[in-house]
């Protein structure tokens, strides 16, 4: 079990490394194509993109042909991917590989989650998943770092040796066992999901940092520009914020197993709407990324608590876990393409303020919904009877 945990740890860490290494290419690709907001923000999309369209086929693919040959699936084509994005020549196919990336996260996670949750007993998966998440955050950490190398001595070498860390991990895969197939899985999972109340929770509760964050990661930058802070100084709030989260996931998944889902699902929201009210107050730089810094920590903690709920009940309503992280894509994907684009366009026609309290009012609501008699019973809470 540890091998496949590291494993999987390993997958994610790359997949998000190669996703995050666009920040500093950005501008670099901007100038070279002469690509206008829209072109850019297509390219940094594309990978959201992508996800959101292989959500479901990825979580269908699992049902049929299992979780480890899933998640082979999703390292062929973030390896093919990456390849492609090294010796792309136009917009057009370095839109297509982040797309085409996309879609491998989604197989390579929906596989991965669901392998290794699926051979974790459920009082051991709030541990096992903030292990996992804290590996990706790692991942966006240095994904920068991977996209300034890139732009310092080209794109070749560095995104040809994604590939490579690539098929490292497949030949990795391959030596560790499949994981047994489930002995009645239900024959029309996504109906069966759909419901099923407390699994629309999970997805529920997964779709609010992924809508936080899309607007966030827009509008934030932009108010730190605004106030006066250095391009440095704004990549090291994010920086600091991922760092400082990756522990979070850690601690916020052991008390989500000894404690039960509930408490940390409702104290992540509590600190998921107070970052809402707050962001639109701060009048200074240093202050503001405080608060950026604190508010991504305690939402992006959310994800723990609510993938464990969601993987319990997906468990419960038996459906391969492989589909529960499915639908996890799905709503995470679907979250960050509303988030970017509807906060970014709300705020270009009213306010920022404005994206923040429809989000403050998102976050009421779900922490209103977690409030209700149903979301204390021991099934939903994650709590052993």
């Amino acid at each position: 079990m540890r091998r496949l945990l590291l494993l999987v740890g390993a997958i994610v860490f790359v997949d998000l490394m190669f996703y995050a290494a666009i920040v500093p290419l950005l501008p670099w690709y901007a100038d070279r194509f002469a690509l206008g907001k829209t072109g850019a923000g297509m390219l940094a999309g594309a990978y959201a993109a992508g996800t959101l369209l292989g959500a479901l086929p990825s979580g269908w693919l699992a049902t049929r042909i299992g979780s480890r040959r899933t998640l082979l699936v999703g390292l062929v084509l973030m390896s093919a991917a990456s390849v492609g994005f090294a010796f792309g020549r136009s917009v057009a196919v370095l839109d297509g590989m982040r797309f085409l990336q996309g879609i491998g996260g989604a197989c390579s996670w929906a596989g991965g989650f669901g392998w290794v949750v699926s051979l974790t007993p459920p009082s051991q998966r709030g541990k096992t998943i903030g292990a996992t998440m804290s590996a990706a955050l790692g991942g966006l950490l240095l994904g920068p770092v991977l996209g300034a190398l890139a732009r310092a001595v080209g794109p070749e070498a560095p995104f040809t040796g994604v590939a490579v860390l690539g098929v490292l991990l497949t030949v990795a895969a391959l030596r560790i066992d499949a994981p047994p197939v489930a002995e009645a899985p239900a024959e029309r999972p996504l109906s069966t999901a759909l419901r099923d109340a407390p699994i629309r929770l999970g997805m529920l509760l997964v779709g609010v940092p992924a809508l936080v964050f899309g607007a966030v990661e827009v509008l934030a930058p932009l108010q730190l520009d605004r106030l006066g802070a250095t391009n440095v100084a704004i990549a090291a709030t994010f920086i600091t914020a991922a760092a400082l989260e990756a522990v979070a996931q850690t601690l916020i998944g052991r008390a989500a197993d000894r404690y039960g889902r509930v408490w940390p699902i409702r104290l992540c929201l509590v600190g998921a709407l107070a970052f809402m009210l707050a962001l639109p107050l701060p009048a200074a730089a240093l202050v503001l990324a405080t608060v950026v810094a604190v508010g991504s920590v305690v939402t992006g903690a959310l994800n723990t608590p609510a993938m464990a709920l969601l993987s319990d009940r997906v468990e419960a309503a038996g459906i391969e876990q492989s589909f529960g992280f499915a639908l996890m894509n799905l709503v995470w994907a679907g979250g960050q393409v509303v988030g970017t684009i509807g906060g970014g366009a709300l705020a270009a026609a009213t306010d920022d303020t404005v994206s923040y309290l429809l989000l403050a009012a998102v976050c009421a609501a779900a922490l209103w919904v977690m409030a209700r008699p149903a979301a204390r019973r021991p099934a939903l809470a994650g709590e052993r009877t």
